[in-house]
């Protein structure tokens, strides 16, 4: 491992002479680049992420007084590959920068491969609100290049962060546009249900049962097949339980749900979210016979 550093810290000397020695424009950038790039693989091979980033960065400049935009956008992009094991705000960072140029020079999909990969380091932080803009900015990104799956894996993570962020509408309506998306496409058809399911809980944290009961006779009109469906019973059960103010009956639906199909974190945390209203409701109505 030391090794590996003290080549690097060779390498970067060697750059660094280079470029405050005197050289036929350009040459020395050329020169310094490559010593640069030597000096980062020889740090990654040392692990020492944070001196390999610091390097990337350096070599960014260089491919940028040369005018070689991709390659400086690739190099921004390897610092924040180096700085993810390190410093997440330099990794940040420098995938702006690199998103930046490649906005600059037309490379849309690079662009919005490194907005989903900022979405995801906000995830990582649990920085909701942060996460939510970048995978929107790069759900539009895939859009416009027609990579529609990757546009609506990134709405998927939009509409799951509004959720828990309690924008239930939000979430609703790019659950409803995936699943309508998705039935003219055969190999996503069948996911079909499981975004309506994710429709039809945020309804129901909503509180109200009308919307609940009008969006499930959307949903049948949507998809016929949805009716027959272990999802479409689950909510219809849980909107018979809510309207009821049963408890009881709540948490047997969802039971018997789960046995079947397990419920995940997300659904399970906002399905509580709908029974604490419901004992809410229940304790309210006791207090007041």
């Amino acid at each position: 491992m030391g090794d590996h550093v003290a080549r690097g810290e060779e390498f970067e000397k060697k750059a660094e002479k280079k470029l405050s020695g005197w050289g036929i424009f350009g040459s020395k950038y050329e020169d310094a680049a490559d010593l640069f790039d030597k000096a980062a693989n020889s740090y990654k091979l040392g692990k020492s992420w944070n001196q390999a980033g610091a390097v990337y960065v350096r070599l960014a400049d260089c491919h940028l007084k040369l005018d070689s935009k991709h390659e400086a956008a690739s190099a921004f992009a390897d610092a924040a590959h180096c700085y993810k094991k390190s410093n997440l705000k330099e990794s940040i960072s420098c995938l702006e920068q690199s998103v930046n140029i490649f906005l600059d020079i037309g490379r849309l999909n690079m662009s919005a491969r490194y907005y989903k990969e900022i979405g995801e380091l906000y995830e990582q932080e649990q920085n909701l609100e942060q996460a939510i803009a970048y995978f929107e900015k790069a759900a539009d990104l895939f859009q416009s290049e027609e990579v529609t799956t990757s546009a609506n894996q990134c709405r998927q993570k939009v509409a799951q962060f509004a959720a828990q962020l309690e924008q239930y509408q939000k979430a609703i309506e790019i659950y409803e546009d995936i699943a309508r998306q998705s039935l003219s496409n055969n190999l996503l058809k069948y996911g079909v249900k499981g975004h309506l399911l994710n429709a039809g809980i945020c309804q129901l944290c909503r509180g109200d049962v009308v919307a609940i009961t009008n969006a499930l006779e959307k949903y049948q009109d949507l998809d016929p097949t949805f009716s027959g469906t272990r999802e479409y019973k689950l909510l219809s059960d849980i909107a018979s339980a809510v309207e009821e103010e049963d408890v009881a009956k709540f948490t047997s639906a969802v039971k018997e749900y789960d046995s079947m199909t397990q419920l995940d974190a997300w659904r399970t945390t906002l399905l509580l979210r709908v029974k604490e209203a419901l004992k809410a409701k229940e304790m309210e109505d006791d207090d007041l016979t």
